[in-house]
């Protein structure tokens, strides 16, 4: 048994090395970098000068603290409603009937997708130059497409929103259809049959069973979107920019001096995403243990 062991521990040894060195490796320089530290460019003082530029000081604090609370409810909102949909969407095709199978493959289409074609799609659909405006125009719905309204490069998000409900949701859907399933239905007929109506049997015995897996699910695409670049890039506009919109622009800035400022909401950004996943992590233990 103790060398099947060492031998599973030498063999895992080589790659972990190797992804732990260039992880952390990454963090260590970024973090560095976001103290000031820059010997391509003469500069080797460790300050927190940047932090406190990109949160606190005239030209950057606005466009910090909008970006984050912009983050915050793209993230917050898009998570929710994915989570929701994709509940009430598995719950309505779990029990099986002729095109149960038709709804899985539908719901799970764009489970695939990358993110970039999916907001690419976006702006071919719901843009005011999109499929939905033109055929709103045609049937007269609306007079012409500048009437429909602004989904996608709007202030409040709600393209990003849409796109990530869109990719998010099939996420959701396997997960709560694997959990449905096994749970079966035999919690909900007890509970039927002691007079609880479908309302009640869905928010004391369905919700609850599934709850441990839609939170730890939700963390994960949480922290995915709040850091993610390429969806808010393709649909989101200039101001107020998310976060890691941000950052990317901090690393175009011709003047090599910015780039502690990108480090440091690069940093910033890191340190949210880290905090979710310990989150997650304890959650999944605690969840073993009781198991």
């Amino acid at each position: 048994m103790g060398g099947d062991r060492l031998k599973i521990v030498l063999s895992l040894t080589p790659p972990l090395l190797i992804i732990g060195t260039l992880f952390f490796g990454g963090i260590l320089y970024g973090f560095l970098q976001s103290l000031g530290y820059q010997p391509a460019i003469g500069k080797y003082d460790i300050n927190f000068d940047a932090y406190y530029n990109v949160m606190f000081s005239e030209r950057y604090a606005k466009l910090f603290w909008t970006g984050l609370g912009l983050n915050l409810w793209v993230s917050f909102v898009s998570t929710f409603l994915a989570a929701a949909f994709a509940l009430f969407g598995a719950l309505a095709i779990r029990k099986t009937f002729f095109a149960k199978k038709i709804c899985n493959f539908i719901f799970s289409l764009n489970l695939p997708m990358p993110h970039l074609v999916v907001a690419v799609g976006m702006i071919f659909v719901f843009s005011q130059s999109g499929l939905l405006a033109r055929f709103f125009t045609q049937i007269g719905f609306i007079s012409s497409p500048s009437d429909f309204p602004i989904l996608v490069k709007d202030k409040y998000g709600l393209g990003i929103i849409l796109a990530y409900i869109w990719k998010e949701a099939a996420f959701f859907f396997i997960i709560l259809m694997s959990v449905l399933q096994s749970l079966g239905e035999n919690f909900e007929e007890l509970a039927q049959s002691l007079g609880a109506n479908k309302w009640q049997r869905f928010r004391y015995v369905i919700l609850p069973l599934v709850m441990p897996n839609l939170f730890s699910a939700s963390i994960i695409v949480f922290a995915f979107s709040f850091g993610a670049y390429e969806v808010p890039a393709i649909l989101g506009v200039n101001y107020p920019q998310m976060l890691p919109v941000m950052a990317f622009e901090f690393f175009l800035n011709p003047d090599l001096n910015a780039r502690s400022e990108g480090m440091a909401l690069s940093m910033i950004i890191a340190l949210i995403v880290m905090i979710l996943v310990v989150i997650y992590f304890r959650l999944t233990q605690s969840k073993i243990r009781k198991d």
